[in-house]
């Protein structure tokens, strides 16, 4: 499949019909051509001069290739820009020069011959309107019923009743129009790709001792690469040496640079600040995280939501019903109540004008588009419309603990020491030398406490129990309860271990052959920002938070009053995890936050999967919803993003055909003019594009990092 950028689809209908047409070529029907990023996807095989054909018939025609991703995500993109501004400058200069001559006809009208005032008319009509004349000739040949199409037939009506002053007028409205709706549509497609040029094109690749500038395109994993102060990192990979802070913002939408040294992951597309960083290349850029990011960035642009699609059927039958209205207006008033022929002619062709489906089709891909870009900016990567959509709508959101709520490393909460002089030495002793989680929480405790370590002999490890080994000629015992059955427990300290499992601490005890030395109180280390993050979501209209564990109930207990959620859930495998996600997706829109591996099922089953990961690509490839931070600090954001996306839309909706519905009532006194309907039209298009782009505006404030 190659991919092409488009230019000059008038409007997303117009994107429609060109890809139906293009799917009944041959080879065509994989074909897919998106109004929102301007982009056409065809089989090889189709011909393109046949394309370039169908293309041509709605004024749009094929720019260029797009470049692979990996080859960055703005070549040629110069050309680009200075094409398009320059195709920009002859439309406006068509149209200053429709309005000069349109308003010298009027100046003229009552001072020159009345045909010299028609012949400037119609000069500012053809200059202004002549392309969409074309087009709407060729589709009512085609009985393609379309804006074009309407227009075509509105303005060859105006002309034969002799309403030369309106039909101009009509033609140069409508010419603004179509300009301002492909510049908000512009802007937004111009926002995404500015996100797109995060990407590197080059690399300093280390061979032998020599330096050498190479496309980042033919790095492979193992390769040696030098970043320079101020350069982008070329792909995901880990420092070999060197010391210096990294902008990770590409990835995480976090502004504040995170410091890296010898043996630290680096992502690509980050910006090494000062020191100079020698890099091997863990992977090839195109298999890189920023590489996902921003493919799946360009994917949802293409995928079109709920509502979209209802409004793309709804514009499929709304046309030519807009066309047996105007019809009726013409015909029934003349016919059974006496009206003028000419006047309800006039009026119908007002209708057909108000029947413009612009503002309506374009109520919801510009908000999306910016709303994609704008969570995108953040750190949150939203797969697509439908995502975004449901995002807005969630009223449940269920979270697992580990790695989300909590930070997944154990630490000690508490200790409780009966010797003094033993204690952390012989703990110390034994641990040392383990990698178990709980045992580096202990050793990080000791670590603070300045107790000097010796090593532990003959240390044997006991499946489920714990550890036996020998410390300066004596026997010990760590590890949980089950370990200490060679001794009797006093009250006092079966009390307090009794106490301590009641707060959700997990134990590990240290004893001799006659006493327990002491014990530590270990726990998932709660996250700082969970429990104003929950708050947040509850302020915002998330009614139901829960919390789903596969940990002991006690524990559970503990973590959800700590943080805030409405309900809570220990002991669940899974699938029990599955189960009920399940059973709240009954009762709301639910949404599952995990770590995007272990919790994938749930993930799965919710109606809106989101996965922290900073990154990691099993969270990018598993959720509907990635964010790319380590912290939920942006979720409610992102949440408010999207509702906010919701709310636009169904505001654009509601002002598109509101407007046409008043324009539409002013026929029954017959008061409708047709600068009154292309106003209308025009209007509601300009209004829906503006409120659109309002989504990509981002407070300072708002782009601060959330820890």
């Amino acid at each position: 499949m190659t991919e092409y950028r488009v230019k000059g689809l008038s409007c997303g209908n117009c994107a429609r019909v060109l890809e139906h047409e293009i799917r009944q070529l041959e080879h065509g029907e994989s074909a897919t051509l998106s109004y929102n990023s301007g982009k056409l996807i065809l089989d090889e095989r189709v011909p393109l001069d046949k394309v370039k054909s169908i293309l041509k018939s709605d004024r749009a025609y094929i720019e260029q290739p797009v470049q692979d991703s990996h080859e960055g995500h703005d070549h040629n993109s110069g050309a680009y820009d200075h094409e398009h501004s320059q195709g920009n400058k002859k439309i406006i200069g068509t149209l200053v020069a429709s309005t000069v001559i349109y308003l010298a006809a009027i100046f003229m009208d009552g001072h020159s011959a009345t045909s010299t005032v028609i012949l400037l008319y119609l000069t500012a009509t053809a200059l202004s309107g002549y392309s969409t004349f074309l087009k709407g000739l060729k589709n009512l040949v085609r009985l393609r019923f379309n804006i074009d199409t309407l227009m075509t037939i509105a303005l060859v009506g105006a002309v034969s009743i002799g309403q030369w002053k309106e039909a101009t007028l009509v033609a140069i409205l409508f010419g603004i129009n179509e300009l301002l709706e492909g510049l908000g549509m512009e802007k937004a497609r111009r926002s995404m790709e500015t996100l797109l040029k995060v990407a590197p094109k080059e690399a300093t690749k280390l061979e032998n001792g020599t330096e050498t500038v190479v496309p980042i395109g033919t790095l492979i994993a193992g390769d040696l690469v030098l970043v320079k102060p101020g350069e982008k990192i070329p792909s995901d990979g880990t420092v070999i040496s060197g010391k210096s802070s990294v902008n990770e913002a590409a990835i995480t939408g976090e502004s504040l640079p995170v410091e890296k040294a010898e043996g630290e992951l680096v992502f690509g597309g980050s910006i090494n600040n000062e020191g100079v960083l020698q890099i091997r290349i863990e992977k090839a850029y195109q298999d890189s995280s920023l590489a996902k990011i921003l493919h799946l960035v360009e994917e949802a642009q293409e995928t079109k939501t709920p509502t979209e699609l209802f409004i793309n059927r709804f514009a499929k039958y709304y046309t030519p019903l807009i066309m047996i209205i105007a019809g009726l207006v013409i015909v029934i008033p003349p016919l059974l109540f006496g009206g003028d022929w000419s006047d309800w002619l006039y009026q119908g062709l007002a209708v057909l004008i108000v029947g413009c489906p612009c503002a309506l089709i374009l109520s919801s891909p510009i908000a999306i588009v910016a709303g994609i870009t704008r969570n995108a900016r953040n750190g949150i990567l939203v797969k697509g419309g439908v995502f975004l959509e449901q995002l807005g709508k969630l009223d449940t959101l269920a979270f697992d603990k580990t790695g989300t709520l909590t930070k997944g490393a154990p630490y000690v909460e508490k200790s409780v020491i009966y010797d003094e002089s033993m204690f952390l030495a012989v703990a110390g002793a034994i641990e040392k030398s383990s990698t178990h989680p709980l045992a580096k929480a202990i050793m990080k405790h000791i670590a603070t406490s300045g107790t000097s370590l010796k090593d532990a002999d003959e240390i044997e490890a006991i499946s489920g129990r714990g550890i036996i080994a020998t410390y300066e000629g004596n026997k010990y015992w760590l590890g949980n309860e089950k370990s200490m059955e060679h001794l009797t427990i006093p009250r006092s300290v079966q009390d307090t271990i009794d106490q301590l499992k009641e707060s959700g601490l997990t134990l590990v005890l240290v004893a001799d052959e006659e006493k327990v030395l002491g014990m530590f109180g270990i726990s998932d280390e709660i996250r700082e920002e969970s429990k104003s993050v929950i708050a947040t979501l509850h302020k915002n209209g998330i009614r139901h938070t829960v919390m789903l564990t596969g940990d002991h109930q006690k524990t559970a207990e503990k973590v959800a009053n700590a943080v805030g959620v409405t309900e809570y859930f220990g002991n669940l495998l899974p699938e029990e995890k599955v189960e009920k996600v399940k059973e709240l997706a009954t009762k709301g829109v639910v949404g599952m936050i995990g770590d995007g591996i272990n919790d994938a099922p749930a993930l799965a089953s919710a109606q809106i999967g989101i996965a922290m990961g900073k990154g990691t690509d099993s969270a990018i490839e598993t959720a509907d919803v990635v964010l790319m931070q380590d912290h939920l600090g942006k979720l409610p954001d992102a949440i408010k993003v999207a509702r906010r996306v919701n709310r636009i839309i169904r505001f654009n909706i509601g002002v598109s055909m509101g407007l046409k519905l008043i324009a539409l009532l002013l026929t029954i006194p017959g008061w409708l003019t047709l600068w009154v309907a292309i106003l209308s039209d025009m209007g509601a298009t300009i209004f829906v594009t503006l409120v659109s782009l309002t989504i990509l505006i981002q407070k300072r404030s708002e782009s601060s990092p959330t820890a």
